[in-house]
């Protein structure tokens, strides 16, 4: 059980917790193949594949998320190539009103993102996402993703906040896990991060798949969210 009067900083992850991830989960899963086995001359099946053992390779790094990287690695420019696909971008349900409430309770709205600097500017100018946030950053101007106790460090150190007074709210439970050990108290986690596809389970923390409860319970200051 946490209380709204024990919360201060809400850091909010943006990917499938803010944004539906359907948009991220189609370029790298489907459209990106489809471009590299027109390029090669592979089959879409077999430039998957090799996709996959790529990413594989560099999963929880900065290297993962680096708009660059995959460039060299693939000799496809990604930024021209997402452009393509920018109409998928879109808000997940019921994310508006929640942020309202929390600027209307006070709370600081801290965006901290993976997603490299290039994605962030657009789908901020996609949405007006930066509209609803007090404050917003992309892991790579610090040099760490948030798989990476380093990371939490260097954001603390740049924006100030005490993280026994801060919830954190991410679509990826190894990232709240790497949260929880750098000290934040408060944590929650989005079971429907794409809109296409089955809600998934947390097993070691509180999850939802829609704000509209937490969004209530702002606004009527009532019970909290429980287990």
């Amino acid at each position: 059980m946490f209380n709204w009067s024990q919360i201060d900083t809400v850091l909010l992850d943006m990917d499938g917790t803010l944004l539906d991830l359907h948009y991220d989960n189609y370029f790298w899963m489907h459209y990106l193949p489809i471009a590299i086995a027109q390029q090669n001359k592979l089959s879409i099946e077999q430039a998957r594949e090799q996709l996959m053992a790529d990413y594989e390779t560099v999963a929880g790094t900065l290297d993962w998320y680096c708009f660059d990287y995959w460039s060299n690695k693939t000799n496809i420019d990604i930024r021209q190539l997402k452009t393509e696909v920018e109409h998928k971008i879109a808000w997940r349900n019921n994310v508006k009103p929640f942020l309202n409430a929390l600027a209307q309770a006070g709370k600081q709205r801290i965006l901290l993102t993976n997603c490299h600097p290039d994605g962030l500017a657009t789908k901020v100018r996609g949405t007006g996402l930066d509209q609803y946030l007090d404050q917003q950053f992309s892991v790579h101007q610090f040099g760490y993703p948030k798989e990476k106790p380093e990371l939490w460090q260097a954001l603390l150190e740049h924006h100030p906040f005490e993280p026994e007074r801060t919830l954190f709210i991410d679509d990826n439970e190894k990232l709240l896990e790497q949260a929880s050990r750098f000290g934040i108290k408060f944590l929650l986690g989005i079971r429907n991060p794409d809109s296409q596809q089955a809600s998934k389970s947390f097993k070691h923390f509180p999850s939802v798949d829609d704000y509209q409860p937490l969004t209530q319970q702002l606004v009527n200051s009532g019970p909290m969210l429980t287990r």
